[in-house]
């Protein structure tokens, strides 16, 4: 039983074509695979930076409110100062 040549040669095209589609496939999936770890670690820092911000913004609340205390103290001593005058 001989085999045709043209059938030969159509197998190995498409035997090419099905690797070489594969391989593409293959490294095309490697590359979004890095650039999703690439924007996961940017969105980290993102959040990481949010998260210090916020932190930062409630003592900076909480130093706010102890220097209107104390001012309200310095004004309660002066007056006491000036009326025992």
């Amino acid at each position: 039983m001989e085999i045709d040549s043209t059938i030969v040669v159509s197998l190995l095209g498409l035997l090419g074509s099905a690797i070489g589609s594969l391989c593409g496939v293959l490294i095309n999936t490697k590359l979004s695979n890095y650039r999703i770890e690439q924007l996961e670690k940017k969105v980290d820092k993102h959040n990481s930076i949010i998260e210090r911000v916020y932190n930062l913004e409630q003592k900076e609340a909480v130093t706010q409110q102890q220097i209107k205390v104390c001012d309200h103290r310095i004004n309660d001593l002066e007056t006491v100062i000036n009326n025992s005058n």
